[in-house]
């Protein structure tokens, strides 16, 4: 540490495309107040996207003029399934597709190419984080929390008494992966959902952009025929113009959002009878729109979630505030906490 100037830790969100950077002091105080992304290049393989997170870790250093010698340590957050210590899984992920990345050491690449430690969370857990600090402040560890991130999968983080509770591998909170009843929620003749991870019937397979491409949407534009989301060059290219229907009301869209927020309740609904948390958050791509579609969503996912009345008289239903930067700012916070009980 150079002079009076006190310690600051840097959070690195990584995505499929972008890499967010943010800082923060030891005092929980952000450094930065807006996005700022760099490519990511992770299809481009591990040696490449461990660079180009480096050259984030550099930039943010710059834009916020604080010397390397005040790091006291780095947050990494990328998508799962990985490992606790950041070792992403041996099968491969949605976002690293390339085959370097199966059973890659992340965190230690990293760890290596910065020569600072790194603390390891995957983007719901630290996204997760983020929003239960954000909404209990103070109150923060005598409060539980379970957030569902809904992106290209869906990700998600339990939150116990303040702390990520991450398993005996790593890999609790992938809630993408919770097996949800279909019956009531599935259309008429509308075929049982399929996750890229192997499953039939799970959340992932209807709420997130993955689920609209594969599954939601070549359903529905069987029962609207002639919508313009049929003339799309690409089903993928589709999947991503969903949303913008949806705040615009249009019928088809809100279905497909409408089944989503079901498949979130439901979702919710278990996690209420195995960790009854005190509040539920909804954040992703889903909720990164206007107020009025944002409103309506987080209300269908609330009307689908069947609480006890004690249940219901305490436990709050909230988006993920800062949405595009809550991967960072968790993943930060997450370092930040490591490198102080050290």
């Amino acid at each position: 540490m150079q002079g009076q100037d006190p310690e600051v830790v840097v959070g690195l969100d990584n995505g499929g495309n972008k890499n967010n950077a943010t800082v923060v002091d030891v005092s929980r105080r952000f450094l930065v107040d807006r996005l700022v992304e760099t490519p990511s290049r992770v299809q481009e393989g591990p040696e490449i996207a461990v660079e180009a997170l480096g050259q984030a870790c550099d930039g943010i250093l710059q834009r916020t003029g604080i010397a390397r010698a005040r790091v006291r340590a780095i947050g990494l957050d990328t998508p799962g399934p990985a490992s606790a210590e950041g070792v992403i899984s041996s099968r491969g992920s949605t976002n690293f597709a390339h085959p370097g990345w199966r059973g890659f050491d992340f965190r230690g690449a990293l760890e290596a190419r910065l020569g600072l430690p790194v603390v390891y969370n995957n983007d719901g857990n630290a996204a997760a984080l983020y929003a239960h600090h954000v909404c209990f402040g103070a109150d923060a560890p005598r409060r539980s929390s379970i957030s569902a991130i809904v992106g290209t999968g869906l990700g998600g983080g339990v939150i116990e008494a303040g702390h990520i509770v991450k398993g005996a591998a790593g890999m609790a909170g992938e809630l993408g992966h919770v097996h949800i009843p279909m019956e009531g929620l599935l259309g008429e003749g509308q075929p049982l959902p399929h996750c890229n991870c192997g499953f039939d019937g799970d959340a992932e397979s209807v709420a997130s952009l993955t689920g609209i491409e594969k599954n939601l949407l070549p359903y529905w534009l069987t029962r609207f025929e002639g919508h313009e989301l049929g003339k799309a060059s690409s089903p993928a290219k589709a999947a991503m113009l969903v949303r913008s229907y949806g705040e615009k009301g249009d019928p088809m869209a809100r279905r497909i959002f409408e089944q989503q927020a079901m498949a979130l309740g439901r979702l919710f609904t278990i996690a209420a009878n195995f960790t009854d948390p005190s509040a539920y958050f909804v954040g992703g791509g889903v909720v990164e729109t206007t107020a009025e579609f944002r409103e309506w969503f987080l209300s269908r996912v609330r009307e689908s979630t069947v609480l006890r009345e004690e249940q219901a008289r305490v436990a709050r239903f909230a988006l993920v505030p800062d949405l595009d930067m809550a991967g960072a700012r968790g993943a930060a916070l997450a370092a930040l906490e490591s490198s102080s009980s050290r």
